[in-house]
């Protein structure tokens, strides 16, 4: 059963003629198999910060703390390493790719995951089933990865290969960013579908509450001043949608 440990971590990013600046400021979090996290906070907080350091982008310094997937060090990876060893990231501006078709693209993926490729009769029938669980027109695999995409194809696309992927943990960094409420709620299916066989853990980062209408978190963490804050059930995100975010952002700096 796969879980993802966080701990003391502390992640600094390049700050032009000034060095560097500290964004993480010793976050402590663990998600367990079977448990859906929800990271809510105010913009400049250091939610995006977590997802790309535990991904992997070089952007990010990680100075201290640890990060574990199932014991192994996440941290001594490199990012190809921590997609086979089962992490995820849907970001928040996926890249576009011109030349490189969706299907090719998530072909390729997958064989790199699973270290083989997988079947062209059996990866045809996988994308298909995927696709028609997010009401994706099957013309959309022959496109150029994310070229010309909506923020709704964009954020589909990111589901889509959850679902073929299948990873141990999943971070999905604004996934709701731009999607419109039909999208939302094809996107946030297919989050529960990922969750429902309880062999999985999904870190859902959102600045709005709005995707927690249909994705319900067991947990919900917030942000503020580069550390998590306060904890609680989904009854804190409904505290946030009624309050805002005004208490914890004046914690985070006091800290």
């Amino acid at each position: 059963m796969a879980t993802l440990e966080i701990r003391d971590l502390h992640v600094s990013v390049a700050d032009g003629a000034e060095g560097t600046k500290e964004i993480l400021r010793g976050v402590d979090l663990t998600v367990k198999a079977g448990e859906t996290h929800a990271i809510m906070g105010p913009n400049g907080s250091g939610k995006s910060t977590l997802a790309y350091a535990v991904a992997g982008h070089p952007k990010y310094e990680v100075t201290s703390g640890a990060v574990t997937l199932d014991g192994e060090d996440v941290l001594a990876m490199s990012v190809d390493e921590r997609a086979r060893a089962g992490l995820f990231l849907a970001m928040q501006y996926p890249v576009e790719v011109p030349g490189v078709s969706v299907s090719n693209f998530l072909r390729s993926a997958m064989t790199a995951v699973r270290g083989e490729a997988p079947k062209l009769r059996e990866f045809s029938k996988e994308l298909k089933t995927a696709m028609e669980n997010l009401a994706i027109d099957p013309a959309f695999a022959q496109r150029s990865l994310n070229e010309g995409f909506s923020g709704g194809e964009k954020k589909r696309h990111e589901i889509l290969q959850l679902e073929l992927l299948k990873p141990k943990v999943a971070v999905l960094d604004e996934t709701d960013s731009g999607l419109d409420v039909d999208a939302l709620k094809v996107v946030s299916e297919g989050v529960n579908r990922f969750g429902a066989s309880g062999e999985t853990g999904v870190l859902l980062i959102t600045h709005y509450t709005r995707i927690l209408r249909y994705v319900k978190p067991d947990f919900v963490h917030v942000f503020a001043g580069g550390r998590v804050v306060a904890d609680g059930g989904p009854e804190l995100a409904d505290e946030l949608e009624n309050e805002g975010y005004e208490k914890y952002a004046k914690a985070g700096a006091a800290l």
